[in-house]
Order: C-alpha cells, then structure tokens, then sequence
C-alpha cells in the first residue's frame, strides 16, 4: 500500500528556512518521480519542485533559487528544503507521486513576522 506522510512544516518569519520531508512508503523513491505542490486557499494546487528517478530537478519559477528538492535513498524520502521564506510561500504543501496519482495528507506551512 502507498504512503506519503509530509512532515515539517510550520511558522517562519520571512527570511527563515523550513524542511519538509516526504516519508514514503510501499515503493522505492529512487524508482518514480516525485514532487512537492502546494495549495492556498481559493486557488488551485500549484507544482513546486520535481525531481526525477535519475535526480533531475524542475522548480516553479516562483521558487528557483531559494527551494531545494532532494531524495534519500537509505531513508526513502523526498525532502523540500526551503530557503529565503517570504509570506507569499504560506501553504499547504503536499508531498505527490505522479503514477498511480498518490497524495500525502499536507503539512501547512506559515510565513509572517
């Protein structure tokens, strides 16, 4: 059975840093391609970062240069570590695996001063 479960998030002040961190379980992170999205209120769910089974990497625009996406392979996870956090980052963000269209439950994340 398939299993993501986010952990990490929580309250930065802009500037700050958080990691998140995608505990997967059922298969093998090195084998698919996974990803982080993220969705505010009244809009809808937006890619963040991908990274692929081969460690390629895509980021949102949005997020270049401040977000990095990384996998453990000993551990079997999928981590976001975010950077340079500004208040337009305030989400819920949510761990994905595009085959098989699997979701992790999400772990809010709150920038504010």
């Amino acid at each position: 059975q398939v299993q993501l479960v986010e952990s990490g998030g929580g309250w930065a002040q802009p500037g700050g840093s958080l990691r998140l961190s995608c505990a997967v379980s059922g298969f093998t992170v090195s084998s698919k391609v996974m990803g982080w999205y993220r969705q505010v209120p009244g809009k809808a769910r937006e890619m963040v970062a991908m990274i692929t089974t081969v460690r390629s990497t895509n980021y949102a625009n949005s997020v270049k240069g401040r977000f990095t996406i990384s996998r453990d392979d000993a551990k079997n996870t999928v981590d976001l570590q975010m950077n340079k956090l500004n208040p337009q980052d305030t989400a819920v963000y949510y761990c994905y695996m595009p085959s098989g269209g699997h979701w992790g439950q999400g772990t809010q994340v709150t920038v504010s001063s």
